[in-house]
């Protein structure tokens, strides 16, 4: 099958790199690429105000990972609307000092260099040379990539997508625009081959808990995820437990120190750390480690966390979730998600069942946003025709072999350690772009540059430096005050 109309889901650093990578294989006819935001940026735009309050009722589905339910589509298009009122979880996890936390070459796309000044914060925390930068240099960064060649004349802004499924040779695209008063605008489009770059750091995972919908239900915003996160100055005076023991809820602990009621309670013991970060970021005298929550008692307005160590935190103003996100997919009601990964996809890219639908983005500790171009040339390769697929069995021999070594869950899709084999892998079965009147035709993939890695490793180690310094700091200080 020719391949000539092509559609993109998402348009945040995985969707502007996807976009530049189909238009320069000069190859497509129409590209459409569908936002559901106001702007290029994805989780990297930051919203105005503060993140709306969880709805106590949504905790329950929340939990079990069911909560971002399919919308109901008008049985004839296109048609108005009213607007749908059922929360999508679009909202970014941005707050005003937010600054990367990878090395910027590491996370550089390889044409494209991530530049611009450091913060007085960062180089207070990394020193004058630190590789780290504000989150608004992130957001004009995947701007300028969409920006500078003009993309923006294949995007539709504010519109979501709420369905998509295969229509005989074509994939049938249902969209939803919001627009002004109340009513939403849908219609649809077909396309030879849809791309889901859309992300899956969304829709919030929150354990069930005993009692959490109460406490909610008690005090509006006492119950947060970490995307909702604004800012320590919040904080001031409360007594707080952050739930979770990797980076999210490590930096936000680390961040309420001093502002928040000391002790923050960080319930980390017994939980899988990080592997790149361990527990040092807790280690502080400011955070009080606990185990997993029991249940929660808001009798005679009491508001008290009981752990399973039958110790309690009475009269607690917040808890915050760092948790992690729920992968949700639906739009897409063929294609299953199980264990919080897509099952089927070949080099974490190809969607075996059908090759016209492609994922962008669907890995985990994988040098974002680097390997989101990796995977682009190839997606955009294969649907040129200028790359072609293994046999369907070696597609599901890689598949069943990596499962037998990672298991079927998200550490099938985490990268660590074996980046260069990953990156390698990626570029040779692209290819190289073609050769056209002494021009290069399609985006070119540099072979992998051990740099990239050791950059990456040197980040973490700063990062964890500061934490150490942090720590001592404040040991000595408290050791002093005996």
């Amino acid at each position: 099958m020719v391949i000539k109309c092509v559609a993109v889901i998402g348009l945040g650093p995985a969707g502007a790199i996807t976009v530049d990578a189909i238009a320069q294989e000069q190859a497509f006819d129409t590209i459409r690429v569908f936002e559901r935001r106001e702007a290029p940026g994805g989780c990297w735009i930051e919203d105005e105000g503060p993140h709306p309050n969880l709805d106590p009722a949504a905790l329950a589905p929340l939990s079990s990972r069911n909560a971002d339910k399919p919308v109901p589509t008008p049985s004839e298009l296109p048609k108005k609307a009213l607007k749908a009122n059922q929360p999508r979880y679009a909202e970014s996890s941005i707050y005003p000092y937010l600054e990367t936390n990878v090395a910027d070459l590491s996370m550089s796309f390889s044409q494209e260099p991530i530049t611009g000044p450091r913060t007085t914060l960062s180089i207070s925390k990394y020193g004058e040379d630190t590789p780290f930068v504000h989150h608004s240099i992130i957001r004009k960064y995947i701007e300028s990539l969409v920006y500078r060649n003009d993309y923006e004349r294949f995007v539709e802004y504010n519109t979501t997508v709420e369905l998509v499924e295969k229509v005989g040779a074509e994939w049938r695209v249902v969209l939803r625009k919001e627009v002004k008063g109340q009513e939403d605008e849908w219609w649809e489009e077909r396309f030879d081959a849809v791309i889901v770059a859309n992300g899956h750091y969304h829709v919030p995972y929150i354990p069930r808990i005993e009692g959490l919908e109460e406490f909610e239900r008690m005090r509006p915003g006492s119950v947060k995820h970490s995307k909702m996160f604004r800012g320590r100055e919040q904080y001031k005076g409360k007594k707080v437990i952050v739930v979770g023991a990797s980076v999210s809820a490590a930096d936000i602990a680390v961040d309420l120190i001093g502002d928040a009621s000391s002790p923050v309670c960080a319930v980390i013991l017994g939980h899988k750390f990080n592997h790149n970060f361990g527990d040092i970021a807790f280690r502080h005298p400011g955070i009080c480690p606990k185990p997993s929550i029991s249940h929660i008692s808001t009798d005679d307005n009491t508001r008290t966390v009981h752990f399973i160590d039958g110790t309690s935190v009475a009269d607690v103003d917040e808890i915050i979730f760092g948790t992690g996100y729920t992968w949700s997919l639906p739009f897409l009601p063929s294609v299953e998600v199980k264990n919080n990964r897509v099952p089927g996809l070949y080099q974490h890219v190809i969607y075996q069942k059908d090759p016209t639908l492609l994922f962008v983005g669907a890995v985990a500790a994988g040098l974002t946003f680097k390997v989101f171009e990796w995977q682009a040339v190839l997606a955009a390769r294969l649907l040129s025709g200028r790359a072609t697929l293994p046999p369907i069995s070696e597609m599901q021999k890689w598949e069943e072999e990596r499962i037998k070594e990672r298991g079927d869950g998200v550490w099938f899709t985490v990268l660590w350690p074996d980046f260069k084999g990953y990156f390698e892998g990626v570029r040779r079965l692209a290819g190289e772009p073609r050769q056209e009147d002494g021009k290069i035709v399609g985006r070119v993939l540099p072979k992998w540059d051990e740099r990239w890695l050791e950059v990456f490793l040197e980040g973490h180690e700063r990062r964890m430096r500061w934490w150490r310094e942090q720590n001592e700091r404040a040991m000595e200080k408290f050791e002093g005050g005996k």
